[in-house]
């Protein structure tokens, strides 16, 4: 059994590095044209910081499985790392989609009270205030080395899970508010926009969402599986993240075929920018109202 054990661990490590690896290059290529070949608009600045974040995540884990191989070992640190950059697109999900939905369900208010440069702001802040709410809460419960503080680590764990749950309910009723708006109150044609925010909230309940729960659990599990008979090797919580973290690698990988098929025209060869500029709505109407923003306006 613990054989098969490790067997399962190798070639679910090994399909992990197959899908980083293959999913960096289009990841890359949405930065490449967001980055560098279009105008900034209010939803391509939270795509584009979106798909910085996933490219991380995704190159956190080629850094961590190459490491383990070359060095051995596994801790919390290889853990710790990578969900900082998972947790950030976390963050930008949550307000992309917050902010869609607001503009396609209220275009009139949406444009009239919206302050200009909200999308860089608010991107701006998440990637300044989530390595803390990560890293803090991972040193005191001694998932970074030397880090252990067991009088605050109930505390600042429960913060994390009160503000992970926060930003995972915030992120999917988002998605379902636009769901239920799209398909049963708006009166106009269904917009390319909405595939993104349903695919991408779609992706994160069914495959992001172990990856959360796992580092919510994971401060707690080598407490009980200590009073478990088991082999050492199974006494680490990190032994048993493989599987969710092939999963959290899907959910960032996927995104991109996501932009990419939303707004690609079925029958019609184009350019892979004016895919992803038209799955973005970027310039088109946002609501009843046919208001929408310009595209210099972030």
């Amino acid at each position: 059994m613990l054989g098969l054990w490790r067997t399962f661990n190798s070639v679910v490590s090994y399909i992990t590095l197959a899908v980083s690896l293959g999913e960096l290059v289009g990841n890359g290529l949405v930065l490449w044209h967001l980055g560098f070949h279009m105008k900034k608009g209010p939803f391509s600045v939270y795509v584009l910081h979106l798909t910085t974040a996933d490219f991380l995540f995704l190159g956190c884990q080629v850094a961590v499985w190459a490491v383990q191989a070359a060095l051995g070992g596994q801790g919390g640190l290889y853990l710790t790392v990578p969900f900082v950059a998972f947790s950030v697109g976390l963050w930008l999900l949550a307000a992309f989609s917050a902010e869609r939905c607001l503009s396609d369900i209220f275009p009139t208010c949406y444009q009239g009270c919206r302050p200009r440069h909200t999308a860089g702001i608010v991107c701006g802040l998440i990637w300044a205030l989530t390595p803390l709410t990560v890293l803090l809460p991972a040193n005191a419960c001694g998932q970074l080395p030397g880090g252990t503080r067991l009088q605050t680590c109930p505390w600042f764990h429960t913060a994390s899970v009160a503000w992970l749950l926060t930003l995972a309910c915030g992120a999917s009723v988002a998605g379902l508010v636009l769901f239920i708006w799209v398909a049963c109150c708006s009166q106009r044609q269904l917009p390319q926009f909405y595939g993104v925010v349903l695919g991408s909230v779609l992706l994160f309940f069914f495959c992001g969402l172990s990856y959360i729960l796992y580092w919510i659990l994971s401060s707690s599990l080598d407490l009980l599986l200590s009073w478990v008979p088991m082999q050492s090797f199974l006494r680490q919580p990190y032994s048993l993240s493989p599987l969710p973290t092939l999963l959290a690698c899907i959910h960032c990988s996927s995104k991109p075929l996501i932009y990419f098929t939303t707004g690609r025209q079925p029958g019609k060869r184009e350019p892979l920018r004016e895919a992803l500029q038209r799955s973005l709505g970027e310039g088109a109407p946002l609501g009843a109202g046919e208001v929408s923003l310009p595209m210099g306006r972030v």
